[in-house]
């Protein structure tokens, strides 16, 4: 991609995702992923209807009127995106490529993030690790994020979630947000996921294509897998075929879903052929509720 044309995009993902994480997602990122918890911030005399918990006994001992505690939130928090670049995971068959359609989600969460003041990391991975980015703020480290998503070329083609997880858990030493944007097309990384979402606050986000989920009906086709870079030849009229086709990836996605659910992580599901916008927002709202409901 030529620099210029790079920059383009760039600057026109900014705007975009900018403007929505200001005016729709701000408020809903702020009580969705609330801070570490409560600190002392000042005391102020008590008036009836306080929490009598928060009396300072001390204070009211010492001056002879009660005195209460006052706490704030701890807001900072640490995001960390996890992002899928291998051949499947950036595939695209329409308008919106996947690698663009990631670039403006993840654009979305850092700018979210950063106007609640908290930090902003990127590990990319294959079945490798392709680059790390450590949590900082600001909008030209979000800037550097979208580039890298961008016009990173992976060096590995296949997927390996344990890698990517267990390099995540090591170098995060404060519980943080994590996503994880991928297809997931991998095994055997449950164990790597139950650790990280023990530690960690963990949401995974599927991506996924209208060609991964329907087999369209063109005659014989020639498919090449985009990790293993094997040949097969497909004859698409058969709607059996096409059946299994769409049964395969739907069972993909619910035992994706239902292994989020096992180790206690929230988990969704974009098409790229679709606006993130109202997911989000949706997400968001419960995650919201959830808090409440937590106390």
């Amino acid at each position: 991609m030529e620099a210029t044309e790079l920059l383009k995009k760039v600057r026109k993902i900014e705007i975009k995702t900018r403007g929505l994480s200001s005016h729709l997602f701000t408020g809903g990122y702020h009580s969705a992923f609330r801070g570490k918890g409560m600190s002392f911030s000042d005391i102020r005399l008590y008036y009836p209807g306080d929490d009598v918990r928060t009396i300072d006994w001390n204070v009211t001992a010492r001056t002879g009127d009660p005195y209460v505690k006052e706490y704030e939130e701890e807001r900072e928090n640490t995001m960390m995106l996890l992002v899928d670049v291998s051949a499947s995971a950036v595939f695209g068959s329409h308008t919106v490529f996947k690698e663009e359609y990631l670039s403006e989600l993840c654009a979305v969460l850092a700018f979210s993030a950063i106007a609640n003041n908290d930090k902003v990391g990127v590990l990319l991975f294959s079945d490798q690790i392709e680059l790390y980015i450590p949590p900082k703020k600001g909008k030209t480290h979000i800037l550097r994020i979208i580039r890298e998503i961008l016009t990173t070329k992976p060096k590995g083609n296949g997927t390996d979630m344990n890698k990517a997880l267990q390099f995540v858990n090591n170098i995060l030493k404060k519980r943080s947000v994590c996503f994880v944007l991928s297809d997931f097309i991998d095994k055997n990384y449950n164990d790597a996921l139950r650790i990280i979402a023990r530690r960690h606050d963990l949401i995974g986000i599927h991506c996924w294509d209208l060609l991964e989920r329907e087999l369209p009906d063109v005659g014989v086709l020639r498919v090449t897998d985009a990790e293993s870079n094997k040949q097969v030849w497909v004859d698409t009229t058969g709607s059996a075929l096409r059946r299994q086709y769409r049964e395969s990836f739907e069972a993909h996605v619910a035992d994706t879903k239902n292994l989020f659910r096992q180790v206690g992580a929230d988990f969704l599901t974009l098409g790229t052929h679709e606006p993130y916008v109202q997911a989000l927002l949706k997400f968001f709202s419960q995650r919201s509720q959830k808090a409440i409901q937590h106390g």
